[in-house]
């Protein structure tokens, strides 16, 4: 192996599609909560913006390696 096979083999790690599409799914999830709670205003204010950053993060993260 040489060092760009040891430096991609590395970088690959951090962008494995499993973990990041579950987290983007969590994400997703806690804004949809935070929309149909009726105890605070302050997150029903940042509920699109969660679902919105959820979305787009599963977007860029359909494109990672399995």
């Amino acid at each position: 192996m040489n060092g760009s096979t040891v430096a991609k083999s590395g970088m690959s790690r951090w962008f494995v599609r499993g973990p990041w599409e579950a987290g983007a799914m969590t994400l997703i999830g806690g804004g949809i909560v935070m929309l149909v709670q009726p105890w605070s205003i302050d997150l029903y204010t940042y509920s699109f913006v969660t679902i919105l950053i959820g979305t787009v993060g599963y977007v860029i993260v359909s494109h990672f390696p399995e």
